[in-house]
């Protein structure tokens, strides 16, 4: 059985684990550059705009999470929920947890009158594909994810009208 709740900021240490866990898992160890107090800023801060659910066991255990936000759909006229990371403990895996955190931010979505609950997964995870796709969801097919970061970031967000006419 899960227990779904908002997180609270007792929460943000496990959290934090729980995505240096998923970089692991993601085979990105050193990728992230996040810490408690930023985290703690973004969920509980004066004017937060990204949100986290937990996932507990019968014993309020944490045993997973989702950290989502606001996107909004131009064509639908009406916001839908982006889900950035769901993650579950690999020793609670099978339990419920996913899919009772997924359920949530459907019945959230429902409730709010938002057109869409959307993800990114990567190709190589079959068995969170195989899952999403258990529960009805579709791959966006034709579809490819961009970002721009890092250096190529800072040299393109820091150019002048000048060199954008150059």
């Amino acid at each position: 059985m899960s227990v779904i709740r908002p997180a609270t900021v007792e929460d943000v240490p496990a959290i934090l684990r729980m995505i240096h866990d998923l970089a692991v898992y993601e085979k990105e160890p050193d990728a992230v550059r996040n810490t408690p107090e930023m985290l703690t800023e973004v969920l509980f801060g004066d004017n937060p705009r990204v949100y986290a659910t937990m996932a507990e066991n019968a014993a309020g255990e944490v045993q997973g999470f989702a950290l989502w936000f606001l996107n909004y759909s131009t064509w639908e006229g009406v916001h839908g929920i982006y889900l950035e990371d769901l993650y579950v403990t690999p020793e609670s895996r099978g339990e419920g947890h996913g899919k009772a955190l997924l359920e949530h931010l459907a019945a959230t979505a429902v409730e709010r009158g938002y057109a869409r609950v959307e993800w990114s997964v990567l190709d190589w995870n079959e068995p969170s594909i195989n899952f999403y796709r258990n529960l009805g969801a579709n791959a966006m097919d034709g579809w490819s994810t961009f970002r721009l970061t890092g250096e190529a970031l800072q040299r393109f967000g820091t150019r002048t009208p000048a060199d954008a006419r150059a």
